[in-house]
């Protein structure tokens, strides 16, 4: 294996694991699904997820 592909691999698993490549993944099915569709900013991307994560009483987010 070459440092180019081990390079290339380390940073699909970096971008898998800190949840960076669900925003990558999310407008490439709203794309598939309607070419026009208007798709979130990677901010409002993540601002959603982070509040549907701390309504959900299972994640344990809820302090009080």
């Amino acid at each position: 294996m070459s440092l180019r592909s081990a390079l290339a691999r380390a940073r699909y698993f970096v971008r898998e694991f800190s949840g960076e490549a669900a925003y990558d993944r999310y407008v490439a099915h709203a794309r598939s699904h309607d070419p026009d569709a208007e798709v979130p900013t990677r901010r409002a991307f993540e601002r959603a997820r982070t509040d549907a994560r701390e309504a959900d009483p299972r994640e344990g987010f809820g302090c009080c």
